[in-house]
């Protein structure tokens, strides 16, 4: 089995499951590990990045926040 049968085989797992894949992904549990990730690095990008793209960083985690969980 070659690395193109396993992608193949992930893109097929993926097709099969996108209804439950999607509804994992708008879970309540998924909402939560989501922010604790994006809070996480958002404040360790904030901690390196001078004070002028804090605000642009924000922007970025609310936006992908607002594609995971269900909030």
């Amino acid at each position: 089995m070659g690395i193109d049968d396993l992608v193949n085989q992930g893109k097929d797992f993926l097709e099969q499951n996108k209804d439950k894949i999607g509804d994992a992904l708008k879970s309540e549990q998924a909402e939560d590990v989501s922010d604790k990730a994006l809070d996480a690095a958002a404040d360790f990008v904030k901690k390196v990045a001078p004070d002028s793209v804090h605000e642009h960083v924000d922007g970025v985690r609310d936006n992908i926040d607002k594609s995971i969980g269900n909030e």
